[in-house]
Order: structure tokens, then C-alpha cells, then sequence
């Protein structure tokens, strides 16, 4: 079952401060389970794997950003070394927490207090809705493709691979 968040953690209510002022109507989604993988969210919110928008905290370089990407997808460090000119570094739990305010496992791409800059892969266009993280291990949020473009200013980029179909 899931429901809105009734007693969020604060990553979770700044996300939902965030939606109530940008996005009103969208809620933040609590599943009664662990969404902190991308198999574990996809059966708590009763979706494909795909869906699941996984974020991950990215150094290229000097730069971090945010990269949102369908969650049978993996990153194409040639892609990503092409469109960025830097190989990418994920970067470790303390410092993904301390930028953007969230756990790793529940980072999304809404409601961070700094102005991380947002990627959205192609691979999520394979979808009408996706479900980031929404600040903790156990929160979600539907999105629209066009929702999650607003809402976090997000540059469309091809910085992956899907897995063969078999």
C-alpha cells in the first residue's frame, strides 16, 4: 500500500514544501517498504524497474550535478566522459547527503537547499510517468516527463545504456 507522507523526515518535507509551491496537487508517495533499490521501489510501487528515476550525485571535473535516469539503465562512462568532458565520479554518501540534504538510496531531484544542476537521460522518455526518491529510503514521487522537466529545470542528455533485451 502507499500512502502520502503523514510524518515526514525533513528531506521529505522540503520535498513537499516544494511540490505544495510548485507542483500543487503532487504528494509525496510513502510505500509501506524499502524503495531504497531500484528493484525494491519497483515492487513497492507496483511499476516496471524502468520507471524508477534513479538520481545520482555526478563529479565531472570541477562540476556536480544531478543525473536522473531510468532504473534499468546504467551509466555509459564514454557518453558521459562525450557530453561532459570529464569521466564521472559518483561521489561518496557523505557528500551526496551534505549537498543535497538526502540519504543516498533516497536522493531525488527536487528539494535540495543547494542549485545542483539537473540531467534527465533519454532512457526515461521510454515512459509517461517515472517515480524519483523524495528525500529518504522510503519516498517516492510520480512524475510526468514534462513535470520532472519543469520542476528541476532538468537538460535532457544520453549518458546511458539499456540492458539487452532478452
Amino acid at each position: 500500500m502507499t500512502t502520502p507522507s503523514r510524518t515526514p523526515q525533513p528531506a521529505v518535507a522540503r520535498t513537499q514544501q516544494f511540490l505544495d509551491r510548485h507542483a500543487p496537487g503532487v504528494s509525496v508517495l510513502v510505500p509501506d517498504a524499502d524503495t531504497s533499490t531500484v528493484a525494491a521501489a519497483a515492487v513497492a510501487l507496483g511499476v516496471r524497474p524502468g520507471q524508477i528515476a534513479k538520481t545520482l550525485a555526478v563529479r565531472a571535473g570541477e562540476s556536480v550535478l544531478l543525473l536522473v535516469m531510468s532504473g534499468d539503465a546504467r551509466l555509459d562512462n564514454r557518453k558521459f566522459r562525450d557530453r561532459f568532458g570529464a569521466k564521472p565520479r559518483m561521489l561518496g554518501a557523505e557528500e551526496t547527503e551534505e549537498l543535497t540534504g538526502q540519504p543516498v538510496g533516497g536522493v531525488g531531484p527536487l528539494g535540495h537547499p543547494s542549485g545542483l544542476p539537473v540531467f534527465a537521460d533519454e532512457s526515461l522518455r521510454a515512459y509517461d510517468a517515472v517515480y524519483p526518491a523524495a528525500g529518504s529510503r522510503s519516498s517516492a514521487v510520480r512524475l510526468t516527463l514534462e513535470q520532472l522537466e519543469t520542476l528541476t529545470h532538468a537538460t535532457w542528455v544520453d549518458v546511458s545504456t539499456l540492458p539487452a533485451a532478452g
